[in-house]
């Protein structure tokens, strides 16, 4: 006699037909920490990310490009590059937390931690453009400011502030509908 194939699994008796979840799944630590200690950690990157942003902007110490006719804030044609590089260093700092946050195929973020990460995606990059504006002010040059308040080292187009917490949940989004193989090689 052949035994049947079990797919799933086994019931034995006298257990739970299902896993006990706790009560409240939003206070179990995942993989990585509880989701506070996760925003605590996202938003505290944005003062390495202001700091970057400031050294390799243009009209900031201009470590990207080493051109010296972009060295000051005087020329109008480093406005646009300085605000883009912080929105590059925001996608890559949102893109990398999302990802650290997104969880697993199984473990998959709650509505709540959700939130709370965007929110500390939000509050990454405000903290990282006060970094680089105030890391301008200590260690720049100090820049006539009469012409327009924008030749100082500052963010003109506010809307870059938004791409960090964007892309923290598009991260966990694009997980939740494409979750990968749960670490698991495929066969």
């Amino acid at each position: 006699m052949t035994q049947p194939a079990v797919d799933g699994p086994v019931h034995h008796a006298g257990e739970p037909a299902q896993p006990v979840r706790p009560e409240n799944p939003e206070q179990q630590p995942g993989p990585g920490g509880t989701p506070w200690r996760k925003a605590a950690v996202i938003a505290a990157a944005g003062i390495p990310v202001g700091l970057l942003w400031w050294l390799l902007a243009p009209s900031g110490l201009n470590l990207l490009t080493g051109n010296p006719d972009l060295a000051a804030g005087t020329n109008t044609a480093t406005w646009l590059p300085r605000d883009l590089v912080l929105a590059g260093l925001c996608l890559l700092a949102g893109c990398i937390a999302g990802s650290f946050v997104a969880g697993t195929k199984h473990h998959q973020p709650g509505p709540r931690t959700v939130i709370l990460v965007v929110l500390a995606g939000a509050a990454g990059a405000l903290i990282a453009w006060g970094t680089g504006v105030l890391s301008a002010q200590w260690w720049g040059a100090p820049a006539d400011t009469s012409a327009s308040a924008s030749v100082a080292f500052s963010l003109r187009s506010y809307a870059v502030l938004a791409i960090w917490p964007a892309a923290i949940a598009l991260a966990i989004f694009l997980n939740s509908l494409f979750p990968g193989s749960g670490g698991k090689p495929r066969r």
